[in-house]
């Protein structure tokens, strides 16, 4: 039982869709299983819900830890509101997120770190979509830091 804004919430009732909410976001284990459908079929990478749910399974256990009775524990965080649905298909847009090993993964920690950061010091409740569009709008510069150098090439600073 986790206790969010004085609402006492059963995990597991988060996490097999008994709790009223918003459509597709009530079901954790229902999104799990179309995701993993979709990752099987080759039409999404699972690096990047992965490493968004791993974010933010990390920055809401570090905070649980901090203080357990003001912060939520992270199973809470990770089955209530968004943060599943945004994790496995909105954050693995294609078009927006990097496509470098190392960059898909550093979107998807940037990602989960910023959605706890704003569910819980910020002024809205949710954050899944606010984190994913500064995510997507970080994942040009995540792609020059990650982009492998070409073999032979030399560094910048050594050619002029």
């Amino acid at each position: 039982m986790a206790v969010s804004e004085g609402v006492a919430t059963d995990t597991f009732d988060l996490f097999t869709g008994m709790v009223a909410g918003s459509s597709g976001e009530t079901s954790a284990l229902l999104i799990i299983f179309c995701g993993v459908y979709l990752i099987m079929r080759g039409m999404m990478d699972w690096r990047i819900p992965a490493s968004v749910l791993l974010g933010a399974s990390l920055t809401a256990g570090f905070l649980f830890l901090l203080n357990s009775e003001v912060y939520p524990d992270p199973l809470f965080m990770l089955f209530s509101g968004g943060l599943m649905l945004g994790a496995m298909f909105m954050a693995s847009d294609m078009v927006a997120s990097p496509v470098t090993p190392w960059g898909v993964i550093l979107y998807g920690l940037l990602i989960g770190f910023l959605t706890i950061i704003i569910r819980i010091f910020g002024g809205l409740p949710e954050g899944v979509m606010y984190a994913i569009l500064l995510g997507n709008a970080a994942a040009p510069l995540i792609e020059s830091f990650t982009q492998p150098r070409i073999y032979g090439d030399k560094k910048r600073e050594a050619r002029s």
